[in-house]
Protein backbone atom coordinates (compact mmCIF):
# COMPACT_ATOMS: atom_id res chain seq x y z
CA UNK A 1 0.00 0.00 0.00
CA UNK A 2 1.49 3.41 -1.24
CA UNK A 3 2.67 5.83 1.89
CA UNK A 4 0.23 8.59 0.90
CA UNK A 5 -2.71 5.55 1.69
CA UNK A 6 -1.34 4.38 4.71
CA UNK A 7 -0.96 8.67 6.51
CA UNK A 8 -4.54 8.75 5.04
CA UNK A 9 -5.69 5.81 6.72
CA UNK A 10 -4.30 6.69 10.40
CA UNK A 11 -5.20 9.71 10.46
CA UNK A 12 -8.46 8.63 10.33
CA UNK A 13 -8.47 5.75 12.89
CA UNK A 14 -5.17 6.68 14.91
CA UNK A 15 -7.46 6.16 18.02
CA UNK A 16 -6.45 2.72 17.53
CA UNK A 17 -2.48 3.58 17.20
CA UNK A 18 -1.97 3.04 20.67
CA UNK A 19 -3.53 1.63 24.17
CA UNK A 20 -2.86 1.13 27.32
CA UNK A 21 -0.81 -1.71 27.50
CA UNK A 22 2.53 -1.69 26.35
CA UNK A 23 3.20 -1.67 22.55
CA UNK A 24 4.56 -5.06 21.05
CA UNK A 25 5.47 -6.16 17.20
CA UNK A 26 2.11 -8.13 17.19
CA UNK A 27 -0.65 -6.46 14.37
CA UNK A 28 -2.85 -3.53 15.12
CA UNK A 29 -5.96 -4.13 13.53
CA UNK A 30 -8.01 -0.76 12.14
CA UNK A 31 -11.46 -2.47 12.60
CA UNK A 32 -13.04 0.22 9.74
CA UNK A 33 -11.02 -1.13 7.09
CA UNK A 34 -9.40 -4.60 5.81
CA UNK A 35 -5.80 -4.20 6.50
CA UNK A 36 -3.40 -4.48 9.51
CA UNK A 37 -0.45 -2.84 10.23
CA UNK A 38 2.94 -4.25 12.04
CA UNK A 39 4.67 -1.96 14.44
CA UNK A 40 7.37 -2.63 12.34
CA UNK A 41 5.82 -1.47 9.34
CA UNK A 42 4.74 1.96 11.28
CA UNK A 43 8.66 1.82 12.18
CA UNK A 44 9.31 2.10 8.35
CA UNK A 45 6.24 4.95 7.90
CA UNK A 46 8.04 7.08 10.51
CA UNK A 47 11.48 6.77 9.13
CA UNK A 48 10.68 7.09 5.59
CA UNK A 49 8.28 10.50 5.85
CA UNK A 50 10.85 11.73 8.44
CA UNK A 51 13.87 11.24 5.46
CA UNK A 52 11.05 12.54 2.86
CA UNK A 53 10.56 16.01 4.23
CA UNK A 54 12.98 16.88 6.08
CA UNK A 55 12.27 21.14 6.92
CA UNK A 56 13.99 23.64 4.89
CA UNK A 57 14.73 27.02 5.99
CA UNK A 58 13.23 26.83 9.31
CA UNK A 59 10.04 25.95 8.52
CA UNK A 60 7.90 23.38 9.88
CA UNK A 61 8.83 19.35 9.50
CA UNK A 62 5.78 18.03 7.60
CA UNK A 63 6.52 14.66 8.28
CA UNK A 64 6.74 15.24 12.17
CA UNK A 65 3.21 16.85 11.70
CA UNK A 66 1.89 13.86 10.12
CA UNK A 67 3.52 11.71 12.86
CA UNK A 68 1.99 13.79 15.66
CA UNK A 69 -1.29 13.84 14.17
CA UNK A 70 -1.18 9.79 13.91
CA UNK A 71 -0.43 10.36 17.63
CA UNK A 72 -3.77 12.61 18.17
CA UNK A 73 -1.48 15.55 18.97
CA UNK A 74 -3.26 19.16 19.25
CA UNK A 75 -1.08 20.61 16.98
CA UNK A 76 -2.49 23.99 17.52
CA UNK A 77 -1.57 23.75 21.51
CA UNK A 78 1.79 22.29 20.49
CA UNK A 79 2.45 25.46 18.65
CA UNK A 80 1.08 27.52 21.47
CA UNK A 81 3.54 26.08 23.71
CA UNK A 82 6.74 25.34 22.04
CA UNK A 83 6.78 25.76 18.71
CA UNK A 84 10.35 25.26 18.04
CA UNK A 85 10.08 21.39 18.38
CA UNK A 86 7.73 20.97 15.56
CA UNK A 87 10.58 22.51 13.34
CA UNK A 88 13.70 19.93 14.87
CA UNK A 89 14.65 17.14 12.47
CA UNK A 90 15.35 14.81 14.74
CA UNK A 91 13.14 13.61 17.27
CA UNK A 92 11.91 10.55 19.30
CA UNK A 93 7.57 10.60 19.32
CA UNK A 94 7.79 7.12 18.13
CA UNK A 95 9.78 6.12 21.02
CA UNK A 96 8.12 8.62 23.63
CA UNK A 97 4.86 6.80 22.64
CA UNK A 98 5.89 3.39 22.64
CA UNK A 99 8.10 4.56 26.06
CA UNK A 100 5.05 5.98 27.95
CA UNK A 101 2.44 3.43 26.72
CA UNK A 102 5.23 0.53 28.41
CA UNK A 103 4.44 2.54 31.72
CA UNK A 104 0.75 2.39 31.18
CA UNK A 105 -0.40 5.23 29.75
CA UNK A 106 -3.46 5.60 27.69
CA UNK A 107 -3.42 6.87 23.86
CA UNK A 108 -4.94 10.25 24.99
CA UNK A 109 -2.48 10.92 27.99
CA UNK A 110 -0.12 10.62 25.70
CA UNK A 111 -1.32 12.56 23.08
CA UNK A 112 -1.90 15.58 26.03
CA UNK A 113 1.46 15.05 27.44
CA UNK A 114 3.11 16.19 23.73
CA UNK A 115 0.43 19.01 22.88
CA UNK A 116 0.94 20.18 26.11
CA UNK A 117 5.28 19.93 26.31
CA UNK A 118 6.11 18.90 23.51
CA UNK A 119 9.71 19.13 23.99
CA UNK A 120 9.49 15.65 25.30
CA UNK A 121 9.30 14.20 21.88
CA UNK A 122 13.16 15.04 22.13
CA UNK A 123 14.20 12.95 24.86
CA UNK A 124 16.35 9.67 23.92
CA UNK A 125 14.72 6.26 25.28
CA UNK A 126 17.68 5.73 27.15
CA UNK A 127 17.18 9.35 29.23
CA UNK A 128 13.65 8.68 29.65
CA UNK A 129 13.99 4.84 31.43
CA UNK A 130 16.97 6.76 33.58
CA UNK A 131 14.92 9.48 34.42
CA UNK A 132 11.76 7.06 35.51
CA UNK A 133 14.24 5.25 37.59
CA UNK A 134 15.28 8.29 39.18
CA UNK A 135 11.28 9.16 39.98
CA UNK A 136 10.48 6.04 40.75
CA UNK A 137 12.99 6.07 43.66
CA UNK A 138 10.25 8.75 45.31
CA UNK A 139 7.26 7.40 43.57
CA UNK A 140 5.59 4.01 44.76
CA UNK A 141 4.47 3.05 41.35
CA UNK A 142 4.75 3.41 37.56
CA UNK A 143 0.57 4.39 37.81
CA UNK A 144 1.45 7.37 40.03
CA UNK A 145 3.98 8.87 37.68
CA UNK A 146 1.51 8.51 34.78
CA UNK A 147 -1.12 10.12 36.74
CA UNK A 148 1.39 12.90 37.80
CA UNK A 149 2.72 13.38 33.67
CA UNK A 150 -1.14 13.65 33.15
CA UNK A 151 -1.40 16.41 35.35
CA UNK A 152 2.07 18.50 34.59
CA UNK A 153 3.95 16.84 31.97
CA UNK A 154 6.79 19.92 32.60
CA UNK A 155 7.33 18.46 36.12
CA UNK A 156 9.20 15.36 34.54
CA UNK A 157 10.33 16.74 31.51
CA UNK A 158 11.46 20.16 31.70
CA UNK A 159 15.35 19.63 32.81
CA UNK A 160 17.00 17.20 30.36
CA UNK A 161 19.82 16.74 33.44
CA UNK A 162 19.22 13.39 34.80
CA UNK A 163 22.76 13.93 36.77
CA UNK A 164 21.60 16.94 38.10
CA UNK A 165 18.02 15.52 39.16
CA UNK A 166 19.99 12.60 41.30
CA UNK A 167 22.38 15.10 42.85
CA UNK A 168 18.95 17.24 44.28
CA UNK A 169 17.44 14.07 44.88
CA UNK A 170 20.19 12.95 47.51
CA UNK A 171 21.03 16.63 48.89
CA UNK A 172 16.93 17.06 49.85
CA UNK A 173 17.09 13.80 51.32
CA UNK A 174 20.32 14.53 53.12
CA UNK A 175 18.11 17.67 54.93
CA UNK A 176 16.02 14.70 56.08
CA UNK A 177 13.35 15.72 54.05
CA UNK A 178 10.18 13.42 54.53
CA UNK A 179 9.56 10.97 51.60
CA UNK A 180 6.40 12.68 51.53
CA UNK A 181 7.26 15.56 50.90
CA UNK A 182 9.91 14.66 48.06
CA UNK A 183 6.73 14.19 45.64
CA UNK A 184 5.53 17.52 46.32
CA UNK A 185 8.14 19.06 45.84
CA UNK A 186 8.81 17.12 42.21
CA UNK A 187 5.08 18.16 41.28
CA UNK A 188 4.42 21.66 42.42
CA UNK A 189 7.98 23.17 41.93
CA UNK A 190 10.02 20.92 39.35
CA UNK A 191 12.21 24.08 38.68
CA UNK A 192 13.91 23.07 42.28
CA UNK A 193 14.90 19.58 40.76
CA UNK A 194 16.32 21.79 37.48
CA UNK A 195 18.03 24.39 39.66
CA UNK A 196 21.76 23.38 40.63
CA UNK A 197 22.80 21.88 43.76
CA UNK A 198 24.95 24.85 44.79
CA UNK A 199 21.56 26.98 44.09
CA UNK A 200 19.24 24.71 46.65
CA UNK A 201 22.36 24.77 49.09
CA UNK A 202 22.75 28.40 48.96
CA UNK A 203 18.74 28.91 50.00
CA UNK A 204 18.81 25.91 52.61
CA UNK A 205 22.30 27.45 54.28
CA UNK A 206 20.56 30.74 54.63
CA UNK A 207 17.60 29.38 55.93
CA UNK A 208 19.84 27.64 58.85
CA UNK A 209 22.07 31.03 59.17
CA UNK A 210 19.05 32.57 60.28
CA UNK A 211 17.96 29.80 62.43
CA UNK A 212 21.23 30.76 64.20
CA UNK A 213 20.90 33.92 64.40
CA UNK A 214 17.62 34.02 65.80
CA UNK A 215 19.23 31.83 68.83
CA UNK A 216 17.58 28.26 67.27
CA UNK A 217 18.66 24.79 68.14
CA UNK A 218 18.37 23.08 65.34
CA UNK A 219 19.24 24.74 62.31
CA UNK A 220 18.57 21.94 60.03
CA UNK A 221 14.91 20.91 61.72
CA UNK A 222 13.94 24.94 60.33
CA UNK A 223 15.76 24.75 57.12
CA UNK A 224 13.72 21.43 56.83
CA UNK A 225 10.17 22.83 58.68
CA UNK A 226 10.13 25.59 56.09
CA UNK A 227 11.05 23.75 52.97
CA UNK A 228 8.37 20.91 53.43
CA UNK A 229 5.62 23.89 54.59
CA UNK A 230 6.52 25.78 51.16
CA UNK A 231 7.86 24.00 48.48
CA UNK A 232 8.31 27.06 46.31
CA UNK A 233 10.84 28.59 48.86
CA UNK A 234 13.99 26.52 46.80
CA UNK A 235 12.81 28.48 43.58
CA UNK A 236 13.19 32.07 45.03
CA UNK A 237 16.04 34.03 45.44
CA UNK A 238 17.60 34.02 48.59
CA UNK A 239 17.95 38.06 48.30
CA UNK A 240 13.82 38.06 48.41
CA UNK A 241 13.49 35.57 51.39
CA UNK A 242 16.02 37.43 53.27
CA UNK A 243 14.84 40.67 52.74
CA UNK A 244 10.91 39.08 53.25
CA UNK A 245 12.56 37.91 56.71
CA UNK A 246 13.76 41.43 57.69
CA UNK A 247 10.93 43.28 57.10
CA UNK A 248 8.70 40.79 59.35
CA UNK A 249 11.21 41.03 62.09
CA UNK A 250 11.79 44.84 62.22
CA UNK A 251 7.83 45.55 61.14
CA UNK A 252 6.00 43.63 63.85
CA UNK A 253 8.95 43.44 66.46
CA UNK A 254 9.16 39.97 67.16
CA UNK A 255 11.27 38.41 69.67
CA UNK A 256 13.31 35.58 68.59
CA UNK A 257 11.07 32.84 69.84
CA UNK A 258 8.05 34.45 68.53
CA UNK A 259 9.93 34.50 64.83
CA UNK A 260 11.36 30.94 65.04
CA UNK A 261 7.62 29.95 65.85
CA UNK A 262 6.51 31.82 63.08
CA UNK A 263 9.11 31.02 60.44
CA UNK A 264 8.71 27.25 61.03
CA UNK A 265 4.68 27.10 60.88
CA UNK A 266 2.53 29.17 58.79
CA UNK A 267 4.22 31.93 58.34
CA UNK A 268 6.70 29.89 56.06
CA UNK A 269 3.49 30.40 53.33
CA UNK A 270 4.65 33.95 53.14
CA UNK A 271 8.39 33.96 52.53
CA UNK A 272 8.59 33.87 49.29
CA UNK A 273 5.96 36.50 48.56
CA UNK A 274 7.33 39.10 46.36
CA UNK A 275 8.99 42.12 48.23
CA UNK A 276 7.04 44.63 47.14
CA UNK A 277 3.43 42.60 47.72
CA UNK A 278 4.31 41.68 51.69
CA UNK A 279 5.41 45.24 51.98
CA UNK A 280 2.56 46.58 50.12
CA UNK A 281 -0.69 43.99 52.26
CA UNK A 282 1.41 44.85 55.00
CA UNK A 283 0.51 48.45 54.81
CA UNK A 284 -2.79 47.71 54.02
CA UNK A 285 -3.64 45.53 56.86
CA UNK A 286 -2.28 48.12 59.45
CA UNK A 287 -4.20 51.10 57.80
CA UNK A 288 -7.40 49.44 57.71
CA UNK A 289 -6.99 47.77 60.95
CA UNK A 290 -6.15 51.23 62.71
CA UNK A 291 -9.30 52.63 60.73
CA UNK A 292 -11.37 49.81 62.79
CA UNK A 293 -10.32 51.02 65.83
CA UNK A 294 -7.35 48.41 66.37
CA UNK A 295 -3.73 48.79 67.80
CA UNK A 296 -0.32 47.82 66.78
CA UNK A 297 -0.34 44.89 69.09
CA UNK A 298 -3.46 43.54 67.89
CA UNK A 299 -2.18 43.40 64.01
CA UNK A 300 1.20 41.66 65.49
CA UNK A 301 -2.02 38.82 66.66
CA UNK A 302 -3.11 38.30 63.69
CA UNK A 303 -0.24 38.00 61.77
CA UNK A 304 1.19 35.33 64.24
CA UNK A 305 -2.17 33.40 64.17
CA UNK A 306 -2.52 34.15 60.77
CA UNK A 307 0.11 35.35 58.09
CA UNK A 308 -1.65 34.38 55.41
CA UNK A 309 -3.54 37.43 55.91
CA UNK A 310 -0.58 39.08 54.10
CA UNK A 311 -1.11 37.01 50.86
CA UNK A 312 -4.75 38.78 50.60
CA UNK A 313 -4.78 41.09 48.22
CA UNK A 314 -5.77 44.86 49.77
CA UNK A 315 -9.44 45.14 47.67
CA UNK A 316 -10.15 41.49 48.65
CA UNK A 317 -9.10 41.91 52.21
CA UNK A 318 -11.02 45.53 52.77
CA UNK A 319 -14.06 43.43 51.35
CA UNK A 320 -14.07 40.99 53.66
CA UNK A 321 -13.18 42.94 56.21
CA UNK A 322 -16.02 45.57 55.39
CA UNK A 323 -18.61 42.52 55.02
CA UNK A 324 -17.91 41.33 58.68
CA UNK A 325 -18.04 44.57 60.33
CA UNK A 326 -20.90 45.52 58.51
CA UNK A 327 -22.93 42.33 59.55
CA UNK A 328 -22.22 42.78 63.00
CA UNK A 329 -18.81 41.16 63.78
CA UNK A 330 -16.08 43.42 66.20
CA UNK A 331 -12.80 43.83 64.63
CA UNK A 332 -11.04 42.09 67.63
CA UNK A 333 -13.27 38.95 67.49
CA UNK A 334 -11.55 38.92 63.96
CA UNK A 335 -8.24 39.02 65.24
CA UNK A 336 -8.73 36.04 67.65
CA UNK A 337 -10.51 34.13 64.62
CA UNK A 338 -8.92 34.87 61.58
CA UNK A 339 -9.42 32.23 59.30
CA UNK A 340 -12.91 33.12 58.96
CA UNK A 341 -11.10 35.54 56.41
CA UNK A 342 -10.68 32.44 54.31
CA UNK A 343 -13.89 32.22 52.98
CA UNK A 344 -15.28 34.87 50.11
CA UNK A 345 -16.90 38.35 51.05
CA UNK A 346 -20.54 36.06 49.45
CA UNK A 347 -19.95 33.49 51.52
CA UNK A 348 -19.21 35.67 54.65
CA UNK A 349 -22.39 37.85 53.62
CA UNK A 350 -24.57 34.74 53.15
CA UNK A 351 -23.76 33.25 56.28
CA UNK A 352 -24.43 36.75 58.01
CA UNK A 353 -27.35 37.13 56.45
CA UNK A 354 -28.80 33.94 57.72
CA UNK A 355 -27.18 33.86 61.36
CA UNK A 356 -28.55 37.85 61.77
CA UNK A 357 -32.11 36.56 60.43
CA UNK A 358 -32.61 34.49 63.65
CA UNK A 359 -31.07 36.82 65.76
CA UNK A 360 -27.58 35.52 66.60
CA UNK A 361 -25.47 36.99 69.30
CA UNK A 362 -21.94 37.12 67.86
CA UNK A 363 -20.98 38.46 71.44
CA UNK A 364 -22.23 35.92 73.27
CA UNK A 365 -21.06 33.07 70.91
CA UNK A 366 -18.65 34.26 69.45
CA UNK A 367 -17.65 33.60 65.69
CA UNK A 368 -16.30 30.27 65.74
CA UNK A 369 -19.57 29.33 63.90
CA UNK A 370 -18.51 31.56 60.47
CA UNK A 371 -15.18 29.37 59.95
CA UNK A 372 -17.24 26.15 60.03
CA UNK A 373 -17.28 24.05 56.90
CA UNK A 374 -20.64 24.05 54.76
CA UNK A 375 -22.07 20.73 55.80
CA UNK A 376 -21.26 21.54 59.26
CA UNK A 377 -22.77 24.99 59.00
CA UNK A 378 -26.09 24.33 57.19
CA UNK A 379 -26.38 21.54 59.97
CA UNK A 380 -25.92 23.96 62.88
CA UNK A 381 -28.53 26.81 60.66
CA UNK A 382 -31.02 23.61 60.89
CA UNK A 383 -30.63 22.95 64.57
CA UNK A 384 -31.07 26.93 65.18
CA UNK A 385 -34.03 27.56 62.81
CA UNK A 386 -35.61 24.38 64.87
CA UNK A 387 -34.60 25.64 68.26
CA UNK A 388 -36.26 28.85 67.42
CA UNK A 389 -39.66 26.97 66.96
Amino acid sequence: MALQQITSLLRIHHRAFLQPSPLTAAPIFITAAPISITISTLHRFFSATRTATAPLNGSENISLLENLTILGVDLKKARQRQPGVLRKVLTNERGLAEFLSSKGASREVIASIISRFPRAITRSGEHLEERWQLWRSIFQDDAEIVRILDRSPESFFRSSDNENLEKNILFLNSLGIMHRDLPKLLTKAPRVFSNSLELNRTMVELLQSICVSLGGKDHEAFARAIISRNVYILIRSTKRVKANIEFLLTSLKLSDTEALSLFQSHGADILDLSHTSLKRNFKNLWVKLRSLGCRKAEMKKLVLNYAQVLFVSPERLNEKLDCLVEGGIDVRQIVEKPKVLDFSSVTLKQRLDDLNSLGYNFDANGIAILDMSKKRFDAKMEKLREFRH
